[in-house]
């Protein structure tokens, strides 16, 4: 009969092709044998193995019983005789194995179970464990053939029903073993090691745990492989729970080299000619993580490709998995659905096993003893022991573990589809759901002071092995409980930040602030969340709307006597008042920053107020001061082990040596800071320092890094399929001074008085006006007409006064300003 890698229904010979036909048409054996007009003890004896050749005329009567047609039929009757049902095909063994079918993406737990049976010692019992359709049998089949030449004995197998008893079992492997009596086993199995499968332990347990009690006792050279839905309890078992295959992650380059993505592709050749097209490679990466990589779910999806694209596959059953059914090439009578398969397994489990499991549904992506421990308690205070419970899913194959980091635990998707499922008709969802964004607000509050510090990479990775729970959190919370989502958002505007999501972020914020309901919130949590809002609207040129709130929070802190809270924000308040034009309101927030941290001794406190004080000795054109101040960050930095700060500082030190005409310094520094940006994830900070490296090598005539550099500066910023994630205006500006200076360095004046033009329109009342300076001295320089340039200088004599900048020498000698 046809083995696929999603079934554990089918059996193994005649015997146990009988025993799958009889409990897949639902029918008892006296059921079958009226039906067939034949006695009870003739099916006995045939799904019992003892009939060795049973009458052509036997069979033929049970075939119609059964309702067996086509090629069903023909197998059948095959199967009887001991010869193929198709020409070619080798007849079954006489063992009751039958061979192997290709197995896909199983090759190292083929090697490691058969490891585990050929070892001298224990175990002597093996049982592959895991969720109807996972491939236990395919898997058991594929051991069997590796590790028959260990076995001088002999292999051999037997599949098992609901009605075997522990003499049933018994007497089908004294039929497969070439003995007359189950009495003869144990002579038999007293020689050279020997190796039996038993396939479906589940459908009779006791019997299954009842014969090889009495085998292994006395014949220690036996090997046995058993397959079920759960262990069979013996002493000594090795339990080998069997996951899903693996699927692509969202980012990978090439999906086709996962199992999952194999076996799919596979099944999707034998009912569909033409491959699949790049539009549909998009949809087929989620389409395999939304099936979970279990082979049913893959092999029952991939069957609807007769009729349906890819695309379409995954919008007809995208969020309904579960009802997925059938199998491929089988009849109408014999489908069966996810649900079904899950439902199987979860009714294994005790009443208080299950309400843990649909709690810890709650949960999208990986995660942690911790995390589980917290979902699974009602009290934070004392939390639970997930321990037992972990265990005892992980027995069953229905919890995943992979990798060595503490998010590493993962529920089996369907088994998760169907606890939630479970949830919502025992009216529990909201509260697992509240719970759930209650567990993920404390783990991001945890998080948050890691954001800031030498630690940073370690907690931007921490927070991105949730990232989905995140999400699903804050959106549940914000309309069934708006105070655990101002909680959760308050603690993430950082990791937006370095994620590139400062837009959405600070919409989520600006929501949950206006909420009427969030109005009594703790003033601190609120406090919090406006410093956040001005950080977030600081990355996309809208710092100055958010002034007011970041205001309040300062008074907020000041009130509380909250330090680390006023440094936040004073800090903040110093980067929004330059990008705002107040610089003596700039730098007084600076300098009771840095008073306040050295005060109190915090020294990266201390580091961030140095970092923003330099851009007021830029201002007033002392490039040698702004100099000592970024030596002393990087020094502090460096004290901290403080990677990001220092990158920072390096990053200013190459706008600082631009301005004072060191242009292959700041491309060298700017590409040595871009390294650390990239590594530990700051794209904000990222963009703007590659367009410094754009600008110095536009000045020094290096067209072809500068060419690079706009390619990549004008590629979307933030998350590409985000149309909120738009490319702010400080890169606009930046991409018009590299075109600007291109041009002027070409001798194109008209075209470079445009982009200079264009720079200055862009930069103007949304970044610091030192940049619209910059801008005005490259328009005056380029422009020929002494009405027009008059003009511009007039604009540039302005933007100085108002923005109390010094021209540098340079400049001023460039542009013919005289102030």
């Amino acid at each position: 009969m046809t083995v696929d890698h999603g079934s554990d229904q089918h059996g193994i010979g005649f015997a146990g092709l009988l025993r799958a036909r009889r409990a897949t048409a639902g029918m008892t054996q006296a059921d079958l044998a009226a039906a067939a007009g034949i006695g009870v003890r003739t099916v006995r004896d045939l799904e019992r193995g003892r009939a060795s050749r049973p009458q052509r005329t036997t069979v033929e009567l049970i075939a119609t019983a059964l309702s067996l047609s086509g090629r069903d039929r023909a197998e059948f009757l095959a199967a009887a005789r001991g010869r193929p049902a198709v020409p070619g095909q080798p007849a079954p063994p006489r063992n009751g194995l039958p061979p192997p079918i290709e197995l896909i993406g199983r090759d190292t737990e083929v090697a490691d179970v058969a490891e585990l049976l050929t070892t001298s010692g224990p175990p002597g019992v093996v049982t592959l464990v895991g969720l109807a359709g996972v491939g236990k049998t395919s898997l058991g089949l594929a051991v069997a053939e590796r590790v028959a030449g260990a076995h001088p004995g002999g292999t051999a197998g037997t599949v098992i029903t609901e009605l075997s008893s522990g003499s049933d079992v018994l007497a089908q492997l004294a039929a497969v073993l070439g003995v007359a009596r189950a009495a003869d086993l144990r002579a038999r199995l007293r020689g050279e090691r020997t190796f039996v499968m038993i396939d479906g332990v589940e459908r009779a347990p006791d019997a299954v745990a009842e014969a090889l009690h009495w085998l292994i006792e006395s014949a220690p050279n036996l090997r046995v492989l058993a397959t079920g839905r759960h262990p069979i309890g013996l002493p000594g078992e090795h339990v080998w729970p069997v996951g899903p295959l693996e699927t692509p992650p969202p980012d990978a380059p090439d999906i086709t080299a996962y199992p999952a993505a194999a076996l799919f592709l596979a099944r999707l050749r034998q009912v569909r000619r033409d491959p699949i097209t790049d539009e549909e490679s998009v949809a087929l990466g989620a389409l395999l993580r939304r099936l979970g990589g279990l082979p049913l779910a893959l092999e029952l999806a991939a069957a609807r490709g007769r009729l349906l694209d890819i695309d379409e596959i995954l919008q007809r059953y995208g969020d309904r998995v579960l009802d997925l059914s059938g199998r491929p090439g089988s009849r109408p009578s014999v489908d069966v659905t996810l649900r079904d398969a899950a439902a199987a397994s979860y009714r294994l489990l005790e009443p208080a096993e299950r309400a843990g499991l649909r709690r810890l549904a709650a949960f999208r992506n990986r995660w942690s003893v911790r995390l589980a421990a917290a979902i699974l308690s009602d009290d934070d205070d004392e939390p639970a022991d997930p321990l037992p419970l972990l265990d005892r899913l992980l027995e069953l194959g229905l919890l995943g573990v992979r990798g060595a980091g503490p998010f590493r635990f993962r529920l089996v998707d369907v088994v998760r589809d169907l606890a939630e499922e479970r949830a919502v008709a025992r009216g529990e969802a909201t509260a697992i759901r509240t719970r759930h964004a209650a567990v993920l607000a404390r783990l991001a509050e945890r998080t948050a002071p890691q954001l800031a510090g030498h630690d940073l990479s370690g907690g931007v990775g921490r927070l991105d092995e949730v990232s989905g729970d995140l999400w699903a959190a804050l959106a549940h919370a914000a309309n069934d409980d708006p105070h655990t989502a101002l909680r959760l958002a308050a603690a993430l505007p950082r990791w937006w930040r370095f994620r590139g999501r400062d837009v959405v972020g600070r919409h989520w914020l600006r929501r949950l602030l206006a909420d009427p309901r969030t109005g009594d919130a703790d003033p601190r949590i609120r406090a919090w969340a406006q410093v956040g809002l001005g950080r977030l609207a600081l990355e996309h040129g809208a710092g100055a709307e958010e002034l007011p709130a970041v205001t309040d929070a300062l008074a907020e802190f000041q009130r509380r006597g909250d330090v680390a809270g006023e440094l936040a924000a004073r800090n903040l308040l110093c980067a929004l008042w330059m990008t705002n034009g107040g610089y003596d309101e700039a730098r007084r927030h600076g300098e009771a920053a840095l008073a306040l941290a050295t005060r109190t001794d915090r020294p990266r406190d201390m580091t961030v107020a140095q970092n923003n004080l330099t851009w007021h000795e830029v201002r007033s054109g002392d490039l040698r001061a702004a100099r000592r101040r970024l030596a002393a960050v990087d020094r502090l930095a460096a004290q901290q082990g403080d990677d990001r700060l220092r990158a920072l500082a390096m990053a200013n030190l190459a706008e600082v040596s631009r301005l004072g005409g060191r242009y292959a310094e700041a491309q060298a520094l700017g590409h040595r800071a871009t390294e650390v940006l990239e590594r530990q994830g700051d794209p904000g900070h990222r963009r703007r320092l590659l367009g410094t490296i754009g600008i110095a090598a536009a000045q020094a005539g290096d067209a072809e890094t500068a060419g690079q550099i706009l390619t990549e500066l004008r590629e979307p910023a933030g998350v590409p399929d985000d149309p909120d994630e738009r490319r702010p205006a400080v890169t606009e500006g930046q991409i018009a001074m590299i075109e600007a200076y291109l041009a002027s360095g070409r001798g194109e004046r008209e075209l470079a008085v445009e982009w200079f033009t264009a720079a200055a329109d862009s930069h103007t009342g949304g970044h610091d006006l030192r940049d619209v300076a910059e801008a005005l001295v490259g328009l005056a320089a380029s422009t020929e007409d002494a009405q027009q340039r008059a003009s511009v200088l007039a604009r540039l004599a302005e933007v100085c006064k108002l923005g109390g900048i010094t021209l540098l020498p340079a400049e001023r000698e460039r542009s013919g300003a005289g102030f």
